[in-house]
């Protein structure tokens, strides 16, 4: 695993164990679509479905004067690709749960000194 890949798995388990302190039931991680995509955590938050996108950065400059903030990073041809992927983990699973579906995204800030940052955004689409 290459520094990009080993930093957004450090960011998907922050991510998962914040899901559980928030009393979700984390039922996958890396859950592959087919070509539509990766699911990066699905849970369950009551009866409602979860479909979480995690993003991890180091903080910092990402180009001259420029910083991104991790949870700017889902735009909306990526909020899309995780509506086709919820309708498609639905569609294997035989329907919608009761509590319908919400689609989350957690944002980790991975600061050069210190605790990482953790910031869990429900429902952006």
């Amino acid at each position: 695993m290459n520094a990009r890949g080993a930093l957004g798995q450090y960011g998907e388990d922050l991510a998962a164990r914040r899901l559980g302190e928030a009393g979700m039931t984390v039922l996958a991680r890396n859950w592959r679509g087919g070509r539509t995509g990766e699911i990066d955590i699905v849970a369950m938050d009551g009866e409602a479905l979860v479909v979480c996108e995690v993003k991890t950065r180091r903080a910092g400059p990402v180009g001259p004067g420029i910083y991104q903030h991790p949870m700017a990073a889902v735009g909306r041809a990526k909020a899309e690709r995780l509506r086709r992927l919820a309708e498609r983990w639905i569609e294997e699973r035989g329907g919608p749960p009761p509590g319908g579906v919400r689609i989350d995204l957690v944002g980790v800030l991975i600061p050069r000194r210190g605790a990482p940052v953790v910031e869990h955004a429900r429902g952006v689409a």
